[in-house]
């Protein structure tokens, strides 16, 4: 196992000077029950896809989000002024919280399924000295290398889905975005009465909020698919994944 490593890491060293030997018969393959380095990027990819798949399957489906406490997006920072003060907001309960709170959730599961072809160009694009530093770093390293490399155009993609996505209605004809409009308008309404104590909220949009709490739930879910991977064979579920991950077990 050291030997290995030590031949990997050279590999990754010498990358930016020398062209990487794309054989099977490369420089991995005297190693006793070796890996090539076809067969480390393979399984790497093998592992994202699986990773991603699953993640996006599950945060695209009704509730992956708002049923998971692990990645529900609760209401703004700026807006936990209204839920500390509903009792002073007359027609206002924790209702109309609650249900804001689900059709935010809704537009994220909505917009999940914009992940899918993104990461899969992104794996396409993995090289060798990738695969080296993702199979022996940490057990988050995949998810680092697709976060890296997928964020900013995910988060361009993500926008625009997640704006039509809280402008349409979703549940009982009404929006995410006009429920929260509504939320605010109210709490806004006692805010303006002299001596209320309360401070008006002034940043109404949801949008751009919800896109970066739908995308951090996104990694962590990855996140957690990468670790099942590397830590559970049971996991593993194609012979690729198996042989790949199967040398960090010995």
């Amino acid at each position: 196992m050291v030997k290995m490593k030590q031949l990997l890491f050279g590999l990754a060293f010498m990358a930016g000077t020398v062209t990487i030997i794309q054989s099977c018969d490369g420089l991995l393959s005297n190693l006793p029950e070796g890996l090539t380095e076809e067969q480390i990027v393979n399984g790497l990819k093998e592992a994202l896809k699986v990773g991603t798949d699953t993640a996006v399957t599950q945060l695209s489906k009704e509730d992956g989000y708002f049923g998971d406490e692990l990645v529900k997006i609760s209401l703004p920072s700026e807006a936990q002024v209204i839920i500390d003060n509903l009792s002073k907001i007359p027609l206002l309960g924790q209702a109309a919280v609650d249900e804001t709170i689900k059709l935010i959730n809704r537009s994220a599961e909505d917009a999940a399924t914009e992940a899918a072809p993104i990461f899969v160009n992104a794996v396409q694009n993995m090289t060798v000295t990738d695969g080296v530093d993702i199979l022996y770093g940490a057990d988050s390293a995949a998810t680092a290398y697709l976060r890296k490399n997928t964020y900013s155009e995910l988060f361009s993609t993500f926008l625009p889905k997640v704006e039509g996505s809280l402008s349409k209605t979703l549940v009982g004809n009404v929006s995410a975005e006009s429920s929260y409009k509504t939320l605010v308008d109210a709490y806004n309404t006692i805010a303006t009465i002299p001596f209320s104590g309360l401070e008006k909220i002034e940043n109404t949009t949801l949008s751009e909020y919800t896109t970066h709490k739908a995308l951090k739930g996104l990694f962590i879910k990855v996140a957690d698919e990468e670790k099942d991977i590397r830590q559970d064979v049971n996991a593993r579920v194609n012979d690729t994944l198996k042989e790949v991950f199967g040398e960090l077990d010995k």
